[in-house]
Protein backbone atom coordinates (compact mmCIF):
# COMPACT_ATOMS: atom_id res chain seq x y z
CA UNK A 1 0.00 0.00 0.00
CA UNK A 2 1.57 3.61 -0.83
CA UNK A 3 1.33 6.42 1.25
CA UNK A 4 -0.40 9.79 0.76
CA UNK A 5 0.49 13.09 1.59
CA UNK A 6 -1.81 14.79 4.06
CA UNK A 7 -2.49 18.36 3.85
CA UNK A 8 -0.64 20.83 6.12
CA UNK A 9 -3.30 21.78 9.11
CA UNK A 10 -2.52 21.59 13.20
CA UNK A 11 -4.64 18.95 13.59
CA UNK A 12 -4.74 15.87 10.97
CA UNK A 13 -6.72 12.63 11.37
CA UNK A 14 -6.87 9.61 9.63
CA UNK A 15 -9.56 6.63 9.88
CA UNK A 16 -9.72 3.61 8.29
CA UNK A 17 -13.66 3.62 7.75
CA UNK A 18 -16.41 5.95 8.66
CA UNK A 19 -18.78 5.48 11.27
CA UNK A 20 -21.13 8.31 12.61
CA UNK A 21 -19.53 8.23 15.92
CA UNK A 22 -16.95 10.23 13.90
CA UNK A 23 -19.55 13.30 13.72
CA UNK A 24 -18.42 13.88 17.51
CA UNK A 25 -15.12 14.67 16.11
CA UNK A 26 -15.88 16.44 13.74
CA UNK A 27 -17.86 18.49 15.95
CA UNK A 28 -14.98 18.63 18.43
CA UNK A 29 -12.74 19.70 16.11
CA UNK A 30 -15.36 22.25 14.99
CA UNK A 31 -15.45 23.81 18.28
CA UNK A 32 -11.15 24.04 18.65
CA UNK A 33 -8.50 24.97 15.35
CA UNK A 34 -10.74 23.26 12.81
CA UNK A 35 -8.71 20.07 11.74
CA UNK A 36 -8.43 17.92 8.27
CA UNK A 37 -9.51 14.58 8.57
CA UNK A 38 -9.19 11.06 6.36
CA UNK A 39 -11.23 8.40 6.02
CA UNK A 40 -9.83 5.26 3.96
CA UNK A 41 -6.19 5.79 5.20
CA UNK A 42 -4.78 4.06 8.59
CA UNK A 43 -2.04 5.73 10.83
CA UNK A 44 1.12 5.29 8.78
CA UNK A 45 -1.02 7.27 5.65
CA UNK A 46 -1.46 4.32 3.70
CA UNK A 47 -3.96 3.84 1.99
CA UNK A 48 -6.50 1.08 2.60
CA UNK A 49 -9.68 2.00 0.31
CA UNK A 50 -13.58 2.70 1.41
CA UNK A 51 -16.70 1.09 0.11
CA UNK A 52 -19.78 3.20 -0.72
CA UNK A 53 -17.76 6.12 -1.50
CA UNK A 54 -20.66 7.44 -3.72
CA UNK A 55 -23.40 7.36 -0.70
CA UNK A 56 -20.50 8.70 1.51
CA UNK A 57 -19.87 11.57 -0.68
CA UNK A 58 -23.38 12.26 0.43
CA UNK A 59 -24.38 11.31 3.71
CA UNK A 60 -21.50 12.83 5.19
CA UNK A 61 -21.85 16.68 4.65
CA UNK A 62 -25.94 15.96 5.10
CA UNK A 63 -25.36 14.39 8.34
CA UNK A 64 -22.39 17.16 9.28
CA UNK A 65 -25.32 19.47 8.39
CA UNK A 66 -28.43 18.26 9.91
CA UNK A 67 -26.39 17.31 13.37
CA UNK A 68 -23.68 19.99 13.55
CA UNK A 69 -25.35 22.54 11.36
CA UNK A 70 -22.31 23.54 9.68
CA UNK A 71 -20.40 22.72 6.39
CA UNK A 72 -18.13 20.86 5.53
CA UNK A 73 -15.65 20.26 2.36
CA UNK A 74 -15.62 16.72 1.20
CA UNK A 75 -13.24 15.58 -1.54
CA UNK A 76 -12.68 12.52 -3.02
CA UNK A 77 -9.46 11.06 -4.69
CA UNK A 78 -8.08 7.99 -5.43
CA UNK A 79 -4.55 6.36 -5.37
CA UNK A 80 -3.49 2.79 -6.53
CA UNK A 81 -7.34 1.89 -7.80
CA UNK A 82 -8.64 2.35 -3.90
CA UNK A 83 -10.93 5.95 -3.16
CA UNK A 84 -10.43 7.59 0.16
CA UNK A 85 -12.26 10.66 1.35
CA UNK A 86 -10.69 14.28 2.42
CA UNK A 87 -13.52 16.32 5.38
CA UNK A 88 -12.21 19.61 5.74
CA UNK A 89 -13.49 20.75 8.81
CA UNK A 90 -12.62 24.82 9.48
CA UNK A 91 -12.77 26.17 13.36
CA UNK A 92 -16.52 27.24 14.15
CA UNK A 93 -17.10 31.20 15.80
CA UNK A 94 -19.90 29.78 17.27
CA UNK A 95 -20.48 26.95 19.88
CA UNK A 96 -21.14 23.47 17.97
CA UNK A 97 -23.00 20.69 19.47
CA UNK A 98 -23.88 17.10 18.47
CA UNK A 99 -27.06 15.66 19.95
CA UNK A 100 -27.43 18.44 22.56
CA UNK A 101 -23.85 17.61 23.76
CA UNK A 102 -20.55 19.76 23.50
CA UNK A 103 -16.88 18.47 22.13
CA UNK A 104 -14.04 19.87 22.17
CA UNK A 105 -10.80 18.22 20.61
CA UNK A 106 -7.54 19.31 22.98
CA UNK A 107 -4.14 17.85 22.09
CA UNK A 108 -4.75 13.99 21.37
CA UNK A 109 -8.08 13.73 23.21
CA UNK A 110 -11.90 13.92 22.68
CA UNK A 111 -13.47 15.89 25.24
CA UNK A 112 -17.19 15.96 26.24
CA UNK A 113 -17.35 19.47 27.33
CA UNK A 114 -20.00 20.25 30.71
CA UNK A 115 -20.78 22.09 33.83
CA UNK A 116 -18.14 25.08 34.65
CA UNK A 117 -15.80 23.97 31.04
CA UNK A 118 -18.77 24.32 29.03
CA UNK A 119 -20.08 27.55 30.27
CA UNK A 120 -16.59 29.01 29.98
CA UNK A 121 -16.28 28.00 26.94
CA UNK A 122 -19.70 29.33 25.51
CA UNK A 123 -18.88 32.40 27.09
CA UNK A 124 -15.12 32.29 25.20
CA UNK A 125 -16.73 31.57 21.66
CA UNK A 126 -19.12 34.56 22.69
CA UNK A 127 -16.22 36.76 22.45
CA UNK A 128 -16.80 36.88 26.60
CA UNK A 129 -15.79 35.94 30.31
CA UNK A 130 -17.40 35.39 33.26
CA UNK A 131 -16.62 38.80 34.71
CA UNK A 132 -18.51 40.58 31.75
CA UNK A 133 -21.97 39.74 32.87
CA UNK A 134 -23.75 42.40 34.52
CA UNK A 135 -24.82 41.54 38.13
CA UNK A 136 -28.35 43.17 38.06
CA UNK A 137 -28.68 43.59 42.25
CA UNK A 138 -25.26 45.97 42.25
CA UNK A 139 -25.15 49.52 42.28
CA UNK A 140 -22.41 51.54 42.16
CA UNK A 141 -23.36 52.29 45.81
CA UNK A 142 -21.95 48.76 46.44
CA UNK A 143 -18.01 49.94 45.51
CA UNK A 144 -15.64 50.77 48.11
CA UNK A 145 -13.98 54.27 47.21
CA UNK A 146 -10.44 53.39 48.94
CA UNK A 147 -10.40 50.24 47.02
CA UNK A 148 -10.46 52.37 43.90
CA UNK A 149 -8.34 55.07 45.32
CA UNK A 150 -5.59 52.41 45.91
CA UNK A 151 -5.94 51.15 42.99
CA UNK A 152 -5.62 54.87 41.25
CA UNK A 153 -2.82 54.92 43.43
CA UNK A 154 -0.40 51.75 42.29
CA UNK A 155 -1.55 52.48 38.57
CA UNK A 156 -0.40 55.73 39.01
CA UNK A 157 3.10 54.37 40.87
CA UNK A 158 4.00 51.78 38.26
CA UNK A 159 2.83 54.29 35.29
CA UNK A 160 0.02 53.06 33.55
CA UNK A 161 -2.39 55.54 35.17
CA UNK A 162 -1.98 59.34 34.00
CA UNK A 163 -2.66 61.81 36.34
CA UNK A 164 -5.49 62.99 34.68
CA UNK A 165 -7.20 59.82 34.83
CA UNK A 166 -6.76 59.54 38.60
CA UNK A 167 -9.28 62.59 39.04
CA UNK A 168 -11.53 61.50 36.68
CA UNK A 169 -15.43 60.59 37.91
CA UNK A 170 -15.95 57.28 39.08
CA UNK A 171 -18.13 56.35 36.58
CA UNK A 172 -15.64 57.61 33.55
CA UNK A 173 -12.72 54.96 35.48
CA UNK A 174 -15.70 52.02 35.48
CA UNK A 175 -16.36 52.86 31.67
CA UNK A 176 -12.60 52.53 30.64
CA UNK A 177 -11.95 49.26 32.66
CA UNK A 178 -15.52 47.91 30.52
CA UNK A 179 -16.30 47.45 34.09
CA UNK A 180 -19.86 48.24 33.38
CA UNK A 181 -22.37 48.30 30.40
CA UNK A 182 -23.53 50.47 28.11
CA UNK A 183 -26.82 51.22 30.77
CA UNK A 184 -23.60 52.21 32.99
CA UNK A 185 -24.46 48.55 35.44
CA UNK A 186 -22.05 46.78 36.95
CA UNK A 187 -20.44 43.80 35.60
CA UNK A 188 -19.08 40.58 38.24
CA UNK A 189 -15.55 42.35 37.55
CA UNK A 190 -16.36 45.81 39.25
CA UNK A 191 -17.46 44.03 42.29
CA UNK A 192 -14.88 41.37 42.84
CA UNK A 193 -11.91 44.47 42.50
CA UNK A 194 -13.81 47.15 44.09
CA UNK A 195 -17.10 46.14 46.16
CA UNK A 196 -17.24 46.88 49.95
CA UNK A 197 -18.50 43.54 50.61
CA UNK A 198 -18.05 41.28 47.67
CA UNK A 199 -19.06 38.47 49.44
CA UNK A 200 -22.53 39.30 49.28
CA UNK A 201 -22.39 38.42 45.73
CA UNK A 202 -20.03 35.81 45.23
CA UNK A 203 -19.52 33.69 48.64
CA UNK A 204 -15.74 31.97 46.90
CA UNK A 205 -14.14 35.50 47.55
CA UNK A 206 -11.93 34.40 49.68
CA UNK A 207 -7.89 33.33 50.26
CA UNK A 208 -7.70 30.41 52.64
CA UNK A 209 -4.70 29.55 54.44
CA UNK A 210 -3.69 26.64 56.42
CA UNK A 211 -0.56 25.44 58.76
CA UNK A 212 0.01 21.85 58.25
CA UNK A 213 2.06 19.56 60.36
CA UNK A 214 2.64 15.86 59.20
CA UNK A 215 -0.35 15.76 57.41
CA UNK A 216 -2.96 17.37 56.32
CA UNK A 217 -4.94 16.08 59.29
CA UNK A 218 -2.60 18.16 61.35
CA UNK A 219 -3.67 21.60 60.84
CA UNK A 220 -1.63 23.31 63.37
CA UNK A 221 -3.96 27.02 62.66
CA UNK A 222 -5.23 28.73 59.72
CA UNK A 223 -6.32 31.86 58.20
CA UNK A 224 -9.48 33.45 55.59
CA UNK A 225 -8.71 36.42 53.68
CA UNK A 226 -11.71 38.46 52.80
CA UNK A 227 -12.63 41.39 50.77
CA UNK A 228 -11.90 42.83 47.55
CA UNK A 229 -9.54 41.46 45.28
CA UNK A 230 -7.11 44.14 44.17
CA UNK A 231 -5.97 44.14 47.68
CA UNK A 232 -6.15 40.94 48.39
CA UNK A 233 -2.39 39.66 47.31
CA UNK A 234 -1.10 42.36 49.63
CA UNK A 235 -3.24 40.67 52.74
CA UNK A 236 -1.71 37.75 51.90
CA UNK A 237 1.83 38.73 51.45
CA UNK A 238 1.49 40.45 54.83
CA UNK A 239 -0.35 37.74 56.53
CA UNK A 240 2.62 35.44 55.39
CA UNK A 241 4.97 37.60 56.48
CA UNK A 242 3.90 37.68 60.31
CA UNK A 243 3.00 34.02 60.61
CA UNK A 244 3.44 31.75 57.68
CA UNK A 245 7.00 31.90 56.26
CA UNK A 246 10.48 33.32 57.77
CA UNK A 247 12.11 36.20 57.35
CA UNK A 248 16.08 35.78 57.88
CA UNK A 249 17.82 38.38 58.99
CA UNK A 250 21.17 39.48 57.32
CA UNK A 251 23.41 42.46 57.52
CA UNK A 252 24.96 44.48 55.13
CA UNK A 253 27.59 46.87 56.28
CA UNK A 254 25.77 48.51 59.13
CA UNK A 255 22.53 47.64 57.69
CA UNK A 256 20.16 44.88 58.95
CA UNK A 257 17.94 43.17 55.96
CA UNK A 258 14.95 40.93 56.31
CA UNK A 259 14.19 39.29 53.25
CA UNK A 260 11.19 36.77 52.77
CA UNK A 261 12.56 33.23 52.23
CA UNK A 262 10.85 32.85 49.09
CA UNK A 263 11.32 35.75 46.36
CA UNK A 264 8.49 37.71 47.01
CA UNK A 265 8.12 39.35 43.43
CA UNK A 266 7.63 35.46 42.25
CA UNK A 267 5.12 35.05 45.21
CA UNK A 268 3.01 37.75 44.33
CA UNK A 269 2.85 36.76 40.59
CA UNK A 270 1.65 33.14 41.82
CA UNK A 271 -1.16 35.27 43.75
CA UNK A 272 -2.08 37.12 41.11
CA UNK A 273 -2.16 34.24 38.67
CA UNK A 274 -4.62 32.60 41.24
CA UNK A 275 -6.88 35.59 41.97
CA UNK A 276 -6.99 36.58 37.95
CA UNK A 277 -7.74 32.91 36.36
CA UNK A 278 -9.91 31.38 39.59
CA UNK A 279 -13.39 30.14 38.57
CA UNK A 280 -15.71 32.49 40.65
CA UNK A 281 -18.67 30.10 40.52
CA UNK A 282 -16.40 27.44 42.22
CA UNK A 283 -14.75 27.31 45.36
CA UNK A 284 -11.92 29.63 47.75
CA UNK A 285 -8.51 29.88 46.77
CA UNK A 286 -6.48 27.47 48.89
CA UNK A 287 -2.76 27.70 50.50
CA UNK A 288 -1.25 25.08 52.32
CA UNK A 289 1.94 26.08 54.32
CA UNK A 290 4.66 22.48 55.32
CA UNK A 291 7.21 22.80 56.46
CA UNK A 292 9.47 22.43 53.47
CA UNK A 293 6.79 23.93 51.01
CA UNK A 294 3.89 25.31 49.92
CA UNK A 295 0.78 24.64 47.36
CA UNK A 296 -1.44 27.33 45.91
CA UNK A 297 -4.76 25.91 44.38
CA UNK A 298 -7.24 27.89 42.67
CA UNK A 299 -10.39 26.58 41.20
CA UNK A 300 -10.30 26.43 37.16
CA UNK A 301 -8.33 24.65 35.15
CA UNK A 302 -5.76 25.82 32.65
CA UNK A 303 -7.14 27.11 29.50
CA UNK A 304 -8.33 24.16 26.87
CA UNK A 305 -5.13 23.26 24.93
CA UNK A 306 -2.49 24.49 27.31
CA UNK A 307 -0.45 22.21 29.51
CA UNK A 308 2.12 23.21 32.45
CA UNK A 309 4.62 22.76 29.60
CA UNK A 310 2.90 26.25 27.70
CA UNK A 311 3.33 28.12 30.68
CA UNK A 312 7.16 27.92 31.30
CA UNK A 313 7.38 28.69 27.28
CA UNK A 314 6.41 31.72 24.98
CA UNK A 315 3.01 31.61 25.13
CA UNK A 316 -0.16 34.17 24.16
CA UNK A 317 -2.09 35.44 27.44
CA UNK A 318 -5.57 33.94 27.98
CA UNK A 319 -6.84 35.31 30.97
CA UNK A 320 -9.93 33.23 32.21
CA UNK A 321 -11.72 36.50 33.26
CA UNK A 322 -10.19 39.01 31.07
CA UNK A 323 -11.97 42.52 32.72
CA UNK A 324 -10.16 41.25 36.13
CA UNK A 325 -6.83 40.85 34.26
CA UNK A 326 -6.83 43.85 32.10
CA UNK A 327 -7.54 45.86 36.05
CA UNK A 328 -4.55 44.36 37.18
CA UNK A 329 -2.92 44.89 34.33
CA UNK A 330 -3.42 48.87 34.67
CA UNK A 331 -2.76 49.01 38.10
CA UNK A 332 0.89 47.58 37.22
CA UNK A 333 0.89 44.17 38.93
CA UNK A 334 1.17 41.94 36.39
CA UNK A 335 2.57 41.77 32.17
CA UNK A 336 -0.04 41.59 29.32
CA UNK A 337 2.12 38.95 27.26
CA UNK A 338 1.76 36.17 29.06
CA UNK A 339 5.30 36.24 30.62
CA UNK A 340 3.96 35.86 34.47
CA UNK A 341 5.49 31.90 34.45
CA UNK A 342 9.10 33.28 33.45
CA UNK A 343 9.23 35.75 35.96
CA UNK A 344 8.75 32.90 38.53
CA UNK A 345 11.46 30.97 36.88
CA UNK A 346 13.87 33.72 36.92
CA UNK A 347 12.80 34.96 40.89
CA UNK A 348 13.43 30.71 42.04
CA UNK A 349 16.14 30.43 40.06
CA UNK A 350 17.92 33.59 41.66
CA UNK A 351 17.02 32.56 44.76
CA UNK A 352 18.62 29.12 44.42
CA UNK A 353 15.17 27.34 44.72
CA UNK A 354 13.76 24.85 42.11
CA UNK A 355 10.95 26.11 39.63
CA UNK A 356 7.59 25.93 41.14
CA UNK A 357 5.31 22.80 39.82
CA UNK A 358 2.50 23.66 37.76
CA UNK A 359 -0.44 20.54 37.48
CA UNK A 360 -4.31 20.93 37.16
CA UNK A 361 -5.45 19.12 40.06
CA UNK A 362 -9.09 18.23 41.57
CA UNK A 363 -10.82 20.65 39.11
CA UNK A 364 -8.43 23.25 39.11
CA UNK A 365 -4.51 24.37 39.29
CA UNK A 366 -2.44 23.72 41.76
CA UNK A 367 1.45 25.45 41.89
CA UNK A 368 3.48 23.85 44.23
CA UNK A 369 6.93 25.94 45.64
CA UNK A 370 10.07 24.76 47.81
CA UNK A 371 10.48 26.97 50.85
CA UNK A 372 14.29 27.74 52.25
CA UNK A 373 15.99 24.67 54.34
CA UNK A 374 13.98 25.10 57.37
CA UNK A 375 15.97 23.07 60.05
CA UNK A 376 17.29 25.26 62.74
CA UNK A 377 20.14 23.99 63.92
CA UNK A 378 20.50 23.63 67.76
CA UNK A 379 22.77 26.38 69.21
CA UNK A 380 25.61 24.91 71.22
CA UNK A 381 25.79 27.86 73.58
CA UNK A 382 23.89 27.92 76.88
CA UNK A 383 23.45 31.35 77.43
CA UNK A 384 19.62 32.57 77.28
CA UNK A 385 20.61 35.61 75.21
CA UNK A 386 22.86 33.24 72.34
CA UNK A 387 20.25 31.29 72.30
CA UNK A 388 17.13 34.23 71.56
CA UNK A 389 19.78 35.73 69.03
CA UNK A 390 20.26 32.12 66.92
CA UNK A 391 16.58 31.63 67.01
CA UNK A 392 15.65 35.13 66.07
CA UNK A 393 17.03 34.22 62.36
CA UNK A 394 14.09 32.05 61.83
CA UNK A 395 11.35 34.03 63.12
CA UNK A 396 9.06 36.52 62.36
CA UNK A 397 9.27 39.78 64.25
CA UNK A 398 6.23 39.26 66.32
CA UNK A 399 7.72 35.45 67.34
CA UNK A 400 10.98 37.32 67.91
CA UNK A 401 9.40 39.50 70.68
CA UNK A 402 7.64 36.63 72.19
CA UNK A 403 11.20 34.67 72.11
CA UNK A 404 12.66 37.99 73.66
CA UNK A 405 10.24 38.50 76.60
CA UNK A 406 10.65 34.87 77.73
CA UNK A 407 14.32 35.65 77.83
CA UNK A 408 14.33 38.47 79.82
CA UNK A 409 11.69 37.55 82.44
CA UNK A 410 13.62 34.63 83.24
CA UNK A 411 17.12 36.70 83.05
CA UNK A 412 15.01 38.78 86.27
CA UNK A 413 13.81 36.31 88.00
CA UNK A 414 12.47 32.69 87.31
CA UNK A 415 9.34 33.35 89.27
CA UNK A 416 8.68 36.17 87.44
CA UNK A 417 8.16 34.04 84.29
CA UNK A 418 4.84 32.54 85.61
CA UNK A 419 3.39 35.74 84.06
CA UNK A 420 4.43 35.13 80.57
CA UNK A 421 1.17 33.75 79.20
CA UNK A 422 -0.71 34.30 76.59
CA UNK A 423 -3.15 36.69 77.86
CA UNK A 424 0.13 38.55 79.13
CA UNK A 425 1.75 38.12 75.53
CA UNK A 426 -1.58 39.40 73.88
CA UNK A 427 -1.78 42.23 75.39
CA UNK A 428 1.90 43.25 75.18
CA UNK A 429 1.73 43.02 71.94
CA UNK A 430 -2.37 44.32 70.85
CA UNK A 431 -3.22 41.26 69.58
CA UNK A 432 -5.85 39.10 70.20
CA UNK A 433 -5.13 35.71 72.33
CA UNK A 434 -5.71 33.30 69.24
CA UNK A 435 -2.57 34.76 66.93
CA UNK A 436 -0.40 34.07 70.08
CA UNK A 437 -1.41 30.46 70.81
CA UNK A 438 -1.11 29.88 66.83
CA UNK A 439 3.22 31.86 67.39
CA UNK A 440 3.52 29.85 70.62
CA UNK A 441 2.16 26.59 68.99
CA UNK A 442 5.07 27.32 66.13
CA UNK A 443 7.51 27.77 68.74
CA UNK A 444 6.95 24.75 70.13
CA UNK A 445 6.80 22.54 67.30
CA UNK A 446 10.34 24.20 66.45
CA UNK A 447 11.28 23.35 70.12
CA UNK A 448 12.68 26.23 71.12
CA UNK A 449 10.04 27.22 74.13
CA UNK A 450 8.33 24.53 76.59
CA UNK A 451 5.85 24.82 79.07
CA UNK A 452 7.43 23.70 82.24
CA UNK A 453 4.96 22.74 85.54
CA UNK A 454 1.52 22.76 86.09
CA UNK A 455 -1.12 24.53 84.13
CA UNK A 456 -1.65 26.82 86.78
CA UNK A 457 1.90 27.65 88.60
CA UNK A 458 4.27 26.42 85.41
CA UNK A 459 6.30 28.51 83.50
CA UNK A 460 7.85 29.14 80.01
CA UNK A 461 11.57 28.43 79.60
CA UNK A 462 13.82 28.36 76.49
CA UNK A 463 14.86 25.09 75.76
CA UNK A 464 19.15 24.49 75.80
CA UNK A 465 19.99 22.05 73.50
CA UNK A 466 23.07 21.57 74.53
CA UNK A 467 23.55 17.99 74.70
Amino acid sequence: MSQIKPKECQNVEFKSSWNDKYLEWICGFANAQGAVMYFGVNDDHEVVGLKNTKKLLEDIPNKVVNYLGIVVDVNLYEQDGLEYIEVMIEPSNVPISYRGKYYYRSGSTMQELNGTSLQQFVLKKMGRSWDDIVNERATIDDLDQKAIDYFLRKGYENGRISDEERHEPIEMLLENLNLVNEDGKLKNAALLLFAKNPQKYFTSVQFKIGRFGASEADLMFQDVVEGNIIQMADRVVDLLKSKYLIMPITFKGMNRIEKLEVPEEALREILYNAIIHKDYTGVHIQMLVWNDHVEVWNEGELPIGFTPDTLLKQHASHPRNRNIANAFFKAGFIDAWGRGYKKIREGFEAAGLPMPVVENFCGGVRVTFQRKNMNIAKPDSTDIHDVAVNVAEELTERQRIIVDLIKNSVADNVALNVAVNTKYLSEKLNVNRKTIQRDVALLQERQLIQWVGSDKTGHWEIINNKE
